[in-house]
């Protein structure tokens, strides 16, 4: 089982409102350059909302949600304080609750 950790707003705040393409992007090229394969991504209405153990957290999240997944902990709490206004945590998959951790309630993520 692997940790996961996430960074978790609207969508309409973290695509829309703040530069996270730009600091995806950036990211990446610096992933591509130390030749270190890619540990985040961009979920749209993450499925991983929908296990119980997150029912809180979905509760208090506006929708639709959008989340930055990573097995990087540095990388998400770096993205905490640049973008401040998301929520944070960490879940553990595949699990019974959780079976694909990059799933997404839409077709497109």
């Amino acid at each position: 089982m692997q940790t996961y950790y996430y960074v978790l707003a609207s969508q309409q705040f973290l695509i829309q409102e703040e530069p996270t393409d730009e600091v995806l992007k950036e990211r990446t090229r610096y992933y591509h350059e130390q030749e270190k394969e890619i540990d985040f991504w961009l979920v749209k209405q993450p499925a991983f909302l929908e296990a119980p153990e997150m029912a809180d957290i979905k509760a208090n999240c506006p929708k639709p949600a959008a989340a930055i997944i990573s097995t990087n902990s540095q990388f998400i709490t770096w993205l905490k304080l640049r973008l401040e206004y998301v929520v944070t945590g960490e879940f553990q998959a595949p699990s019974e609750t959780i079976s694909d951790p990059l799933a997404s309630l839409t077709s497109v993520s």
